[in-house]
């Protein structure tokens, strides 16, 4: 893992940083999701949204569902255990599970994600 400057604002080229993005469809299964992540040190921190509106194509129809959308904080390294713990406990036949790279942030939060999910 790169050092960190001890204070302010840093940023990142190689993507150590990662934000990702799954969708269920009650807040049931959001906060379990949420908690098995958090709990099992795969996430530093899960923000679950109100409900969204999400419109796909599946099985040949377009659908309209409303979903809540978890945004979870976690490193790179530990996206391929992530990834297995949300296919794993995830109710969807193909969950959406997207990570983007977090490429800037504060020093001090970045920091606590990667003490938080060393695994």
């Amino acid at each position: 893992m790169n050092e960190l400057p001890e204070e302010g604002n840093v940023r990142f080229d190689d993507a150590q940083f990662i934000l990702v993005f799954t969708t269920v469809a009650n807040e049931q299964d959001a906060c379990q999701l949420a908690e098995f992540v958090v709990a099992h040190r795969l996430a530093a921190c899960v923000q679950i949204d109100q409900p969204v509106q999400s419109f796909y194509h599946w099985k040949g129809q377009v659908q309209r569902e409303s979903e809540y959308r978890l945004a979870i904080k976690t490193t790179q390294d530990r996206f391929p255990d992530l990834h297995e713990a949300i296919l794993g406990q995830h109710p969807y036949e193909f969950p959406e599970v997207i990570a983007l790279p977090i490429l800037a942030g504060h020093t001090a939060y970045l920091k606590w994600i990667a003490e938080e999910v060393r695994s």
